[in-house]
């Protein structure tokens, strides 16, 4: 294993840094993500994906990225309240449903983990990186619904959640003050980070502008409008 991560050793403990080697590892499973993300999308109604919808699901990756690094909370554990950057990624399943939205929100789960990893272990990893970000995706679920953005958002920021949790109380448990249980304090801890960016970003997407705004965003990147 040592080929694809190197172990580092300090006062918190062991941790592992991503070799050369190990990034075009993470570059294969990718692509077979993907894989597996168009084929659970062969099951529901999906539209063509073209090269409009790759542009806007690139650009709404990119936008994602950027504003996960601008924080106005950073705690010391991991974790932060960014500048909504969740609602950039679960935009793109709502525009183009389950089948896009999952293929883009594991891509951005494999570019956070390139970006900005913390690993102690595979399955803390794949809990805390591939499923937690990839959750996102599950916004596509609601891409024709009404209310759909809303719905899908919840959902989304609900499945990171859930993995989030799971992962303080399996892997971070140990680091929990000795008042609280570890589920208590991972409840409360991912509670401060993804709740509060996630209630914040639904009070700014239920304002009426907004909402009108992205719905005619939807529209032109679904083709079923133009900006004229």
């Amino acid at each position: 294993m040592s080929f694809f991560v190197t172990k580092v050793v300090d006062d918190y403990g062991t941790t592992y840094s991503i070799t050369g080697a190990g990034y075009i590892i993470l570059v294969i499973a990718m692509l077979a993500l993907i894989l597996l993300a168009g084929l659970i999308g062969k099951k529901e109604q999906t539209k063509r994906i073209n090269t409009k919808s790759m542009i806007f699901a690139g650009l709404a990756l990119a936008i994602g990225i950027v504003t996960s690094k601008i924080k106005f909370l950073d705690l010391p554990m991991g974790g932060s309240v960014t500048l909504l950057s969740m609602l950039f990624i679960c935009l793109i399943g709502y525009w183009y449903g389950l089948k896009v939205g999952l293929m883009t929100s594991v891509a951005y789960a494999f570019l956070q983990l390139i970006i900005d990893p913390y690993i102690i272990s595979l399955p803390q990893m794949l809990l805390d990186y591939i499923f937690a970000f990839g959750a996102l995706g599950l916004s596509g679920l609601f891409s024709n619904k009404k209310n759909g953005l809303i719905k899908g958002y919840i959902v989304g920021i609900v499945g990171r959640y859930i993995c989030s949790v799971l992962s303080g109380v399996i892997f971070f448990g140990m680091y929990a003050p000795e008042t609280m249980s570890p589920l208590t304090y991972s409840l409360a801890y991912n509670g401060v980070t993804i709740g509060v960016e996630g209630i914040i970003t639904l009070v700014v997407i239920a304002i009426p502008p907004v909402a009108h705004a992205f719905t005619y965003v939807k529209g032109f990147a679904t083709d079923s409008q133009s900006l004229a």
